[in-house]
């Protein structure tokens, strides 16, 4: 900032200090001197990040149909209720599937009744080897036909492939089940992951195994995200690959809401110092910085936060001592002592 510019801001930070009941800096050296910590600014390195946006979904999700046609007898669940794995979803009408799988039995009965006797009579050398062969064969077609007909009435009976919720119901008691046709959906909400778009000039930062910081607004803290999946290929519309990352199981997280990953874009250095060492005082930041053991007032401006510190962009020069305790305590030129 220019000069002008410097004075007006350092004249409204003493008004703003004034105002808050302290003293004016003239009469800051009458003050006793105040027991600090303070904290040498030098510049650090850090990994610079862009936030993608990406949604949170379940890695297990399924859309249910039915696999023989016929009309739906039972619907045993609705949308929020847990399911077991295998356990009865729905039911569809197998009266005339059930015909076929009787008389599927029915000719494997007789079938086998045949080979028995085929067998007693070629032990006693009455019946021919082919003949023999002929009974078995037979057998084993009706063997066939009646585990593929018990196959299809199995069918008729719609299990959860996998313990979860339902999330959506498609179909109700009545309505006609077919191969292709939807009757429910569901998830696990126990694993859940973000499924962000990353740009085409970002993902070559990031492969499988690595972990990056994941930011959902319905949650109070970041979480930490392994990337399972990397698309092979861009979308053609937004040139952006889908990064998938496996997130931990946490009060809160569920499918659908909205998430932020932070993507390495590469290494920066700036001047650090501890985030109690900065006061907002309106849209000012301030600190201070002992000079001739003396409090001064410093306006700066603040970065990027990284754990417990703050970047400081402008204000405040290398290897100054920054009052990082007792902050709200001090005025403008008074006597500090420095706590080792």
């Amino acid at each position: 900032m220019n000069r002008l510019n410097f004075l007006t801001a350092t004249l409204l930070a003493t008004f703003v200090l004034s105002g808050c009941g302290r003293k004016p800096a003239a009469a800051a050296n009458s003050l006793p001197p105040v027991s600090v910590r303070t904290q040498v600014a030098e510049y650090k390195n850090r990994v610079a990040t862009e936030d993608d946006i990406g949604t949170v979904r379940a890695k297990l999700h399924a859309v249910i149909e039915a696999k023989v046609s016929g009309k739906i007898e039972q619907m045993l669940v609705v949308p929020g209720q847990d399911a077991t794995n295998g356990e009865l979803l729905a039911t569809i009408d197998a009266r005339e599937i059930r015909a076929q799988y009787d008389e599927a039995l029915a000719v494997r009965e007789q079938a086998e009744s045949d080979l028995n006797r085929a067998t007693n009579l070629f032990g006693q050398n009455i019946l021919s080897q082919s003949e023999y062969d002929a009974a078995q064969s037979k057998f084993r077609v009706a063997d066939a036909a009646a585990a593929a007909a018990k196959t299809l009435l199995d069918y008729t009976k719609v299990t959860a492939p996998f313990a979860g919720v339902i999330t959506r119901k498609d179909a109700d008691v009545g309505d006609l089940a077919a191969p292709g046709k939807p009757l429910l959906e569901m998830e696990d909400p126990l694993h859940l992951r973000l499924e962000a778009d990353v740009p085409e000039a970002l993902v070559d930062k990031v492969k499988l195994g690595d972990k990056l910081s994941v930011r959902v607004d319905a949650l109070e803290t970041n979480l930490i995200g392994v990337i399972s999946e990397i698309a092979p290929s861009a979308d053609s519309d937004s040139r952006t690959f889908v990064v998938k990352l496996d997130l931990p199981s946490v009060l809160g997280l569920r499918a659908g809401q909205f998430g932020r990953v932070a993507v390495p874009t590469g290494e920066v250095s700036a001047l650090r110092v501890s985030a109690s060492a900065v006061v907002q005082r309106g849209d000012m930041q301030l600190l201070f910085v002992v000079t001739d053991r003396h409090a001064q007032l410093r306006i700066v401006k603040s970065g990027a936060q990284v754990g417990d510190e703050v970047e400081i962009v402008s204000g405040l020069n290398s290897g100054e001592q920054v009052v990082t305790s007792g902050v709200n305590d001090l005025t403008d030129g008074q006597p500090v002592v420095v706590k080792p």
